[in-house]
């Protein structure tokens, strides 16, 4: 969790927001993350931060302007 956590610090996000942004509550993310994740949680939190095209299907990545 401790990764996850200074990730979300890096891109000015929290995980009570991660959680809306995938559909779960924050005790769940917590709970998923400080045991055993499933393959599923781990795509949807990788997920969380890019945008398929509608139209191609490519994944694009959301970065932070620097």
């Amino acid at each position: 969790m401790l990764q996850l956590k200074d990730l979300l610090r890096r891109k000015g996000m929290t995980a009570k927001e991660l959680a809306v942004k995938i559909g779960i509550s924050e005790g769940a993310l917590s709970k998923s993350l400080s045991g055993n994740p499933t393959l599923e949680r781990i795509e949807q939190i990788a997920a969380a931060n890019t945008i398929t095209c509608p139209k191609c299907g490519t994944v694009l990545e959301v970065k932070e302007r620097e």
